[in-house]
């Protein structure tokens, strides 16, 4: 069996768990995200026309919507940019997004287990039970570190070192 068709068949064995159709739709939908993870809207519509051309981008918006809620696809926002959807879920990962080029990577947890932080809260709140926390890194990723001829991580903390 391939990759894909084991893919396909846990997909659909997750649609089904939660009362889903597995529809091509989905599919196509899962297999767009899963091939272009952190891609908007209109990107995955683009790739999943290449295997389905009469999609529509009201089903994709619908598709993506639904399988969101099922907690299925992952939906984040980074600034500046439109929604963003990957696959990778049911982890406590996140993510570093190139404050020059758009480009997302995904980050692990620094500390292994959920949440990442712990708030620090002040005499007046009215504190809560933490279950996540979402941090999102913004850098320069090194193609634009070089391409813009700025200094590296370890050259920008050599710089620091001397301040």
């Amino acid at each position: 069996m391939t990759e894909t068709a084991g893919t396909h068949e846990a997909w659909a064995a997750a649609l089904r768990a939660h009362g889903r159709r597995v529809t091509k739709q989905r599919l196509a939908v899962l297999a767009a995200v899963e091939h272009h993870p952190h891609s908007p809207a209109e990107h995955i519509l683009a790739a999943a026309r290449q295997d389905l051309p009469e999609l529509t981008a009201q089903s994709v918006y619908v598709v993506l919507g639904d399988l969101t809620d099922l907690q299925m696809l992952r939906r984040f926002e980074p600034p500046h940019s439109p929604a963003l959807y990957e696959t990778r879920v049911g982890d406590n990962h996140h993510h570093a997004v190139c404050i020059s080029c758009g480009r997302v990577e995904d980050v692990e947890c620094a500390v292994g287990h959920a949440p990442c932080l712990t708030p620090s809260w002040d005499k007046n709140a009215r504190p809560m039970t933490i279950q996540i926390a979402d941090v999102l890194y913004q850098g320069i990723c090194q193609d634009c570190q070089r391409t813009q001829k700025l200094p590296s991580t370890s050259e920008q903390q050599e710089i620091n070192k001397g301040e």
